[in-house]
């Protein structure tokens, strides 16, 4: 794909002498942008804070594509994302998914279970971190059909880097608020809300130690128990034992059944 400069000129005067410009004019020049570089399938916009709910800033889903990209994703499974973990350790700069997934990630039941609906043949992301723990994510996705970017688009990607960043920080700073705002309507008696129970106690209302749910989190987030064990420094003997030790406590045998117990708690 050529370069569409006359429509890579036209996304910018809109932003001329702008302080200010609300999610939807922001969106949308950045989508022009970048379309005019490379090929965009559908993009998408969140803010991350923490294990908080995402903030959808701005997409470009119908009503249907938005209830498997955006609503399904925002109600827990972003939680096992590769975007969500890189987001909350604050890194920054493009990377490709399979670039940050974990070695079983595409056959994790994650995957099989939810990310496969999306039908993506790849995702791309900027990653631009703000005050207040904020990390913004914009995700380039390409679908089956399209095809993955070719590294000549995905080197295009990379250097529209610094403009895309100075964009974000410049409209989406101050969004913290945003998420106080959500914490507020919590606790002033949004049922459906205020019951959901905090990421961090799932596990440990099922009774798990802190070891076997920090293994069964790293398990549904695609982990091998090779790379589990790397990373918590243990062997993949001790790791596999606490697998086994999970499973018994919650009457299970399959991680299919462990990524539905995740999910249901969660709701």
């Amino acid at each position: 794909m050529s370069i569409d400069v006359e429509g890579l000129l036209a996304a910018f005067p809109p932003t001329v002498g702008r302080q200010s410009m609300d999610d939807a004019e922001v969106g949308e020049t950045l989508h022009r942008i970048l379309r005019a570089l490379v090929r965009i399938d559908h993009l998408v916009i969140f803010a991350y804070r923490g294990k908080e709910r995402p903030i959808d800033l701005y997409d470009t889903f119908n009503a249907q594509e938005r209830i498997v990209f955006v609503t399904l994703y925002q109600a827990g499974p972003y939680l096992l994302d590769p975007f969500f973990h890189t987001a909350i350790q604050r890194r920054t700069g493009v990377f490709r998914m399979r670039e940050l997934a974990p070695d079983r990630f595409f056959s994790s039941e994650y995957h099989r279970t939810y990310y496969i609906q999306t039908g993506l043949a790849e995702e791309v992301g900027f990653f631009i971190p703000l005050d207040d723990e904020i990390t913004v994510v914009l995700s380039l996705m390409r679908s089956e059909k399209t095809g993955p970017f070719p590294p000549s688009e995905f080197a295009l990607i990379r250097k529209a880097e610094p403009l895309v960043s100075a964009m974000v920080r410049q409209f989406w700073s101050q969004i913290a608020p945003r998420f106080d705002a959500a914490k507020t309507g919590k606790r002033r008696g949004r049922k459906a809300e205020a019951s959901r129970p905090p990421v961090d106690t799932v596990w440990r209302d099922l009774n798990l130690t802190s070891r076997e749910a920090a293994i069964v989190e790293l398990v549904l987030q695609g982990h091998s128990s090779e790379s589990i064990g790397l990373r918590l420094g243990i062997s993949t003997g001790t790791v596999k034992v606490h697998r086994r030790n999970v499973y018994r406590k919650l009457g299970i045998s399959s991680q299919i059944q462990l990524l539905s117990i995740y999910l249901e708690r969660l709701e």
